[in-house]
């Protein structure tokens, strides 16, 4: 039965029904900012897969096993051992999120004026290598700027672009090179385990360490055994510990995982609607390119900001778009070159909504891409 879910319900929350007079009206009290819409205003919330899935009675009866004693408790022994069978490395720390991670590790490997190179870094990342007075510096591979093709590791890192960074003027700069599996900024793509082995040869060779974010590591797991040839035979846990021990070191929030299944199917009721959304569709979110839906709105009138507004006030879904970090600012705070694309993400919390909620979510979109020019976003 591949299709049968393999859970029920076993304690559910009703679901807040609010009118589009109720909803325009939170738009404004909000700043039209999603983040500031209250809780109790959202029917469906795709804000984030971080910490809003649902969890098992297993792991409800554990939370109540907890060993809370301030130091040598039992419950972080267990956590370590479960970390160190599939990490290789020496120390693990953990913290109570994956921001909090950046900042411990970034701290203790850059410097004011050095450069953190990856295959994409997340907006919240890319603040916490700015806050440290370093730069940034995103290379993800060619492929991910074709957001229509079926090209299966999208997110790999452009190792070519890495060398020309390394063996150039800015070289002695880096201290880090930083891998994000999977690429959440460029569409939840997965990095092969072919590019990371490259890569981590590069860094090894020029002496720069290697780090994963890896906070959706199990789902590129899965993913390279779909996808990557020499693979099929492995289990997901298999290359997990691989793709760890191709590093020097890791940050990972472990509040995501791989286990939303839903996107797929989502993303198909959003074709059959006519949106258009990022190709192949990741597991986590539906990733969908405000700036062909909305083509009248300019890069600075923030389409994506646009679009998330318009599916709150049609369908009370509540989602982010994200994409404005990678655009180029000057001083002034001005957007001087536009981001490649304009994407809103549709991020899918696990075990928590189920068919009937999808079948309700697409809904809110026929009307955007027939008549962008007059869509409830520019209201």
């Amino acid at each position: 039965m591949p299709h049968l879910r393999p859970f029920v319900a076993a304690v559910v929350r009703p679901i807040p029904i609010t009118t589009r007079e109720e909803r325009i009206a939170e738009l404004d009290r909000a700043g039209h900012n999603p983040f500031s819409i209250r809780a109790d205003k959202v029917s469906i919330d795709l804000l984030s897969d971080s910490g809003t899935g649902a969890v098992s009675v297993d792991q409800q009866a554990w939370s109540q096993r907890a060993d809370e004693r301030y130091a040598g408790a039992e419950s972080y022994y267990r956590f370590q051992d479960a970390v160190r069978d599939l990490v290789p490395y020496q120390h693990v720390l953990p913290v109570h999120q994956g921001r909090a991670a950046e900042r411990v590790l970034f701290g203790a490997l850059l410097e004011p004026g050095q450069i953190s190179l990856s295959n994409m870094h997340f907006d919240t990342t890319r603040a916490d290598v700015e806050l440290l007075g370093a730069e940034a510096r995103d290379l993800p591979s060619a492929e991910a700027f074709d957001l229509s093709s079926d090209e299966p590791f999208k997110g790999n890192i452009d190792v070519d672009a890495v060398k020309g960074v390394l063996d150039g003027p800015d070289g002695h700069r880096v201290g880090q090179i930083l891998v994000t599996i999977t690429n959440n900024g460029v569409g939840g793509h997965p990095v092969s385990m072919s590019n990371l082995a490259e890569i981590s040869a590069v860094a090894r060779e020029h002496g720069v360490p290697l780090i994963l974010d890896a906070a959706r590591f199990a789902e590129n797991a899965w993913l390279v055994t779909r996808r990557e040839p020499g693979y099929p035979d492995w289990s997901p846990r298999d290359v997990a510990r691989r793709a760890f021990e191709l590093a020097d070191g890791a940050v990972a929030s472990l509040k995501k995982d791989g286990l939303s299944h839903d996107a797929a199917f989502l993303a198909e009721r959003l074709h059959a609607a006519g949106v258009q959304t990022v190709r192949p569709t990741a597991l986590n979110a539906v990733y969908v390119n405000a700036g062909t839906l909305l083509p009248h709105l300019k890069p600075q009138e923030l389409p994506d900001q646009a679009l998330s507004c318009a599916l709150y006030r049609e369908g009370g879904i509540r989602c982010s778009g994200g994409s404005l970090f990678m655009g180029v600012f000057d001083e002034n705070n001005e957007l001087v070159v536009a981001p490649p694309f304009e994407l809103v993400r549709l991020a899918l919390p696990r075990r928590v909504y189920d068919r009937s909620h999808w079948s309700t979510s697409p809904r809110s979109w026929p009307a955007l891409p027939k008549t962008p020019n007059r869509s409830p976003a520019t209201a």
